[in-house]
């Protein structure tokens, strides 16, 4: 039998009593478009293609895709799936705190 727990409280969650949320996020990097100077139809796009296949091979390129994209996958039990989607960026305590405007 399977036993899941919650990673953000860590509470094992009994399929049988309670409900298993799962959370799935992706987080990329926003490629905004370039802006060539000149004429985009100069550009060599063998050579840009041939740049792109040779960084495949190299491997620190997949340590750099972390930064690039991400996907991550959570088990999160009833209470803290409720809490995340009420405060997804965890903001609500800032709030809590009068911090002056020095």
């Amino acid at each position: 039998m399977i036993h899941h727990s919650c990673d953000c409280c860590g509470k094992r969650i009994d399929p049988e009593q309670q409900l298993r949320y799962v959370l799935r996020m992706e987080v990329y990097a926003a490629l905004d478009p370039l802006d060539v100077d000149g004429d985009p139809d100069d550009r060599d796009h063998l050579e840009d293609l041939q740049e792109i296949l040779e960084g495949l091979d190299d491997p620190m390129s997949e340590e750099s895709g972390d930064d690039i994209y991400r996907q991550l996958r959570f088990d999160l039990c009833p209470d803290c799936a409720r809490r995340f989607v009420k405060d997804p960026l965890r903001r609500e305590p800032l709030k809590l705190f009068g911090f002056s405007a020095n």
